[in-house]
């Protein structure tokens, strides 16, 4: 029985995750859950799924959890402490990190300070320190799992293969909704074109990154330090069926990848119970009724947030944690119909111009370049929205 922490257990992944758990009670045990506001969910999941201890981001949703749950039975904690010490529980084999954004970072520092091994579906982190948290997990030897698809595919097609022998790295990605667009359209995108994903159903802020390909940009840093692979061996296609989920090819001319229906709850049980598989039992994969598995090259002058995340990598090292922050604000005000879709990109790369090198050795200076980052595109934001 392995005993589980699911830190954003309210969102899609932690769903998809509650899923598995539902199918397979004899081999997880849920003992920790959290969420950001979501009180009402998250008691229905208590109901269903008995953690010993909760944390709510939101004081206030605490509060009301608090007043309708037996707290001699559940813990109810509050606040980013409260995330923290969810994550850390001494009684839990794996921490599941599905936390949006950079508020994810702090949660999964702690379980890996715990030695608690790691299931990652949360990028931001890898992406605002990747150097540090592997530091970490090398020094309390944990193992981080990743769940994004892509990375997971990378993994799966790593697995029994000599790192020295990777020629590189290859990234899909669907393309979002707009790959077909002309770039003369992008002025009238709307915020429900842009919530409309061909093919994965998955949280507001993932699937607007998935529109402008930011996204990809962010799985393309994460997946260097992952891996330990440098920039130049990462490389993206476009692949709008969503069926090959990443490759690697080999300096023998070999090119191993994993393909499946797009399904998240693949690749996280393989995390959850790696390194035996579950048995899901999806539709079989019918490549003859498929047809057809089309690729192309990404197209950064229509969606230049993919090559605002290349230059983040190879710039300074404080340029990730900026790119990160200023999209988080950009996407942020597009979901509240505050700026357009164009808006995001030029947001995001004024404020890397704005960026002066910082010392990036600690957690506390990344925070301190997140913050900045997050001051300094608001003030942009304010100078350059576009009515919508």
């Amino acid at each position: 029985m392995k005993r589980i922490v699911i830190l954003g257990s309210t969102g899609s992944i932690g769903a998809s995750t509650l899923d598995v758990v539902s199918k397979f009670q004899d081999r997880f045990q849920v003992v920790g859950l959290t969420a950001c506001t979501n009180d009402t969910i998250l008691e229905d999941q208590i109901r269903t799924f008995h953690p010993t201890v909760v944390a709510l981001s939101s004081p206030d949703a605490a509060q009301r959890l608090r007043a309708r749950v037996d707290t001699t039975q559940v813990e109810v904690l509050e606040g980013e402490s409260g995330l923290c010490e969810v994550a850390r529980v001494p009684e839990c084999d794996l921490v599941i990190s599905a936390i949006v954004g950079g508020a994810g970072l702090k949660p999964t520092l702690a379980a890996i300070q715990a030695g608690t091994q790691v299931a990652l579906a949360n990028k931001e982190p890898m992406v605002m320190a990747g150097h540090l948290m592997k530091q970490e997990a090398k020094k309390h030897g944990v193992t981080i799992f990743p769940i994004d698809s892509e990375h997971s595919a990378i993994f799966q097609s790593m697995e029994g293969h000599r790192k020295e022998d990777i020629r590189r790295i290859v990234l899909t990605a669907s393309g979002g909704p707009f790959w077909d667009w002309p770039a003369t359209d992008f002025e009238r995108i709307t915020l429900e074109q842009a919530l409309q994903h061909p093919n994965w159903k998955m949280g507001a802020k993932i699937t607007i990154d998935s529109a402008t390909l930011m996204n990809k940009g962010l799985e393309v840093i994460e997946a260097r330090w992952l891996f330990d692979l440098p920039v130049a061996q990462i490389d993206v296609v476009i692949h709008r069926e969503s069926i090959i989920h990443s490759l690697v090819e080999y300096c023998d001319g070999s090119v191993i990848s994993q393909l499946g229906h797009p399904d998240m709850r693949t690749p996280i049980s393989y995390a959850m119970n790696y390194p035996e598989r579950i048995p899901l039992l999806p539709p079989l994969l019918d490549l003859g009724k498929i047809g057809t598995l089309t690729f192309a090259p990404p197209d950064t002058e229509k969606f230049p947030c993919l090559q605002l995340a290349y230059d983040a990598l190879a710039g300074e090292a404080g340029l990730p944690a900026t790119l990160n922050a200023a999209n988080e604000v950009a996407v942020h005000a597009f979901l509240n119909n505050q700026i357009a879709f164009l808006d995001i990109p030029n947001i995001i790369q004024e404020t890397m111009a704005a960026y002066h090198p910082a010392p990036l050795s600690t957690i506390d200076e990344v925070l301190e370049i997140d913050q900045w980052a997050r001051r300094t595109a608001e003030e942009i934001m304010k100078t350059c929205m576009t009515p919508v």
